[in-house]
């Protein structure tokens, strides 16, 4: 009989494994002002942010998708996306109100979600909200590059953002929309 953890599979292996770049990627920011650190903070960032999409195909491929990987999985996207741009905020290189939208929406969001989920209800993640999530990832990238890419990075991380946040917004609004369907059907029952 197996005694391994049900939980203790390679994509949550993954996914916690994010969540521990996430305090290395912090640590490495304090350090920020050459080129050289910058893509290394970058690469710790890029590797983190790969774990994201590789955790994701290796339970759909393994079929090991499990309720721990559904709840943890978000969690630590998010709280590594947040990470970054409180760093991005602190170094100067993103507009504190843009990432105050950018957490409000994500709090928003997973809000609702939970709210669904109480309700039995699952608002499943959509086109959309993942666009926004690539999106923001590149914007991310380009802000943490600008002391290797100096120049063009800043405006054009920022344009990033900016579409990011434009694509958080929409995202949000749709997954209201659909809350709010799912509870007129359930009124229609």
């Amino acid at each position: 009989m197996n005694r391994t953890a049900p939980y203790l599979n390679l994509p949550n292996v993954l996914t916690l494994s994010r969540l521990g770049l996430i305090p290395v990627f912090v640590a490495l920011s304090t350090l920020e002002g050459s080129p050289s650190v910058a893509i290394i903070i970058a690469a710790v960032f890029g590797l983190a942010s790969l774990t994201d999409w590789l955790d994701g195909y290796m339970a759909r491929r393994r079929q090991q998708v499990t309720d721990f990987g559904k709840l943890l999985d978000p969690v630590a996207d998010k709280v590594l996306v947040l990470a970054a741009l409180v760093v991005l905020v602190e170094a100067g290189r993103a507009p504190g109100w843009l990432v105050i939208l950018l957490l409000a929406r994500e709090f928003a969001v997973t809000a609702l979600r939970a709210v669904a989920a109480m309700g039995g209800q699952v608002i499943p993640a959509e086109r959309l909200g993942k666009l926004k999530m690539g999106v923001q990832t590149a914007a991310v990238l380009v802000l943490i590059l600008e002391p290797a890419l100096p120049g063009w990075s800043h405006p054009v991380g920022l344009a990033l953002l900016i579409a990011a946040t434009i694509l958080a917004l929409l995202s949000a609004s749709r997954y209201a929309l659909a809350y709010s369907r799912s509870l007129g059907s359930e009124t229609a029952r």
